[in-house]
């Protein structure tokens, strides 16, 4: 037993049947250091960040002890991996429990890279210090892009090192999270476990999520229709900012409409359609314009293990959970088309909008025009210091998107302010996170990706230092590729 540490866990999720969980005994570590810590989130968690950065706390990080109350476990789930059906399950990570906050929400506290499992299926359990600090970054700048996610609350090094091509230094993440309930978590009892399960997990998630629909005629129909808007929010906005996840099985898609599972993912430079820099997404399946329609793949996935819960017959129940899947199409096209307009400093909603919008991101693909700074530019008035701002094809848009916004009641400078409210001054360019993780796995330098999450902060903000870092370098070539570290 260690210092409270303010955590004050509650383990909800255990009092699931046994099918749901396996309950562990950590795998210490042997020498753990503190590397960073999230003084932010630790604040919002309502934990004395003085005290969460001392040795006990370390040492609760690496799985060397635990807090009060904890009960370690590893969840169960399935999921579809690249299209195909497989039993999976936490196969290096540990849930200590749900940190209840002063003002009463919950989060899941999740040791990544905690050690062996019963589902490890022959890994070692363990992480490497450069894919957790790529997820400590770019769930901290998606967080700060206000896109739903999981974050982290601090990284350890191990003192150990791990095999994967090479000898690696090992790390552990401690992961914060709504809830790691997955769209893989339903298909794991829809396949393996009884009906009974099924109603508890799903009564479960809707009392920790959507406690609203218990009020609803159907409540299983309502809570579905709310994941289904929940992820087409979330996908549309990973689209409006560029972002790549790479590996979205439907163990990567949570139920509760959060980010999860930072492995080979990427934020696009040139803008391209076909983007995928995935070392493992040889056929494209996870591609940038394919993250839509996957997504609807994914919760159409998640419709067939509530099939029982929804109809009273089955040919009722496809009915419903068809009709809730075909609303997600409508809706990301909603949020996407309502954020691209924001984008451009469009107010209300006219016929032509979307044509002219794609007309752009034609051209921009054309020219290799880099995603971000196209849209800078034209928040700026600065598209002539691109080279896609001097084609005669843009200077054509250029006009007809003018005479749109001329067209709107709304002054040129409110345009110009819903411009830099949802254009980002700059986002974790891939290269510059790879340059943060190699200071820190080959020089033991933390510095670079320290000074990288601060200027990532506020990204609408627009400071100068934001302006300025997002002149350094970086290759806008297609050739970069991102690993999934386990």
């Amino acid at each position: 037993m260690t210092k409270t540490f303010n955590f004050n866990l509650e383990n909800t999720y255990s009092e699931l049947p046994e099918i749901f969980y396996q309950k562990l005994t950590p795998n210490p570590v042997a020498a753990p250091q503190l590397v960073f810590y999230n003084e932010e989130l630790g604040k919002a968690l309502g934990l004395n960040n003085e005290q969460m950065q001392h040795e006990d706390a370390v040492a609760v990080y690496a799985g060397n002890a635990l807090p009060p109350n904890a009960i370690p476990l590893a969840q169960s789930y399935a999921g579809h991996q690249f299209g195909h059906f497989t039993m999976l399950g936490d196969g290096r990570a540990m849930l200590l429990g749900e940190q209840v906050t002063p003002d009463f929400k919950r989060f899941d506290i999740q040791l990544k890279g905690a050690g062996r499992t019963a589902y490890s299926r022959g890994g070692d359990g363990r992480a490497a210090l450069g894919p957790m600090i790529r997820e400590y970054i770019v769930s901290e700048a998606m967080h700060e892009l206000k896109i739903p996610t999981t974050r982290g609350l601090a990284v350890v090094t191990t003192g150990e090192g791990i095999q994967r091509e090479t000898r690696l230094p090992g790390a552990i993440l401690t992961r914060v999270a709504a809830s790691h309930i997955r769209v893989g978590t339903f298909e794991f009892a829809a396949h393996f476990g009884e009906i009974e399960e099924l109603v508890q997990l799903a009564d479960y998630t809707m009392e920790r999520h959507d406690p609203e629909v218990k009020q609803a005629d159907n409540p299983y129909l309502a809570f579905l229709r709310n994941v289904v808007e929940r992820q087409a929010g979330l996908i549309a906005k990973w689209q409006l900012v560029g972002f790549i996840h790479g590996v979205m099985n439907t163990d990567n898609m949570t139920i509760s409409g959060e980010t999860i599972d930072y492995g080979p993912c990427a934020f696009m430079d040139a803008y391209h359609q076909e983007a995928v820099f995935s070392s493992i997404d040889l056929n494209g399946r996870y591609a940038y314009r394919n993250q839509p329609s996957i997504a609807a793949w994914n919760l159409a996935r998640f419709a067939e293990t509530l099939l029982p819960l929804l109809g009273k017959s089955k040919e009722e129940a496809l009915e419903y959970a068809q009709d809730a899947i075909s609303e997600f199409g409508p809706l990301y096209q909603k949020y996407w088309l309502q954020g691209m307009r924001q984008k451009l400093g469009i107010f209300g909603e006219r016929e032509g909008d979307e044509a002219l919008i794609e007309e752009l991101l034609t051209l921009m693909q054309h020219y290799h025009a880099d995603y971000t700074n196209t849209f800078l530019a034209l928040t700026y008035d600065k598209e002539e210091d691109f080279p896609l701002g001097r084609m005669d094809e843009f200077i054509n848009w250029k006009i007809k998107w003018q005479e749109r916004l001329e067209s709107q009641e709304e002054t040129k400078d409110a345009s110009i302010k819903l411009m830099h409210e949802h254009n980002p001054a700059l986002i974790p360019r891939n290269q510059w996170v790879e340059e943060a993780i190699e200071a820190a796995v080959e020089e033991e330098d933390y510095n670079v990706a320290e000074k990288l999450i601060h200027v990532l902060k506020s990204p609408y903000a627009h400071t100068d230092v934001q302006k300025e870092f997002a002149k350094r370098d970086y290759d806008t070539g297609t050739s970069f590729q991102t690993f999934c570290g386990t």
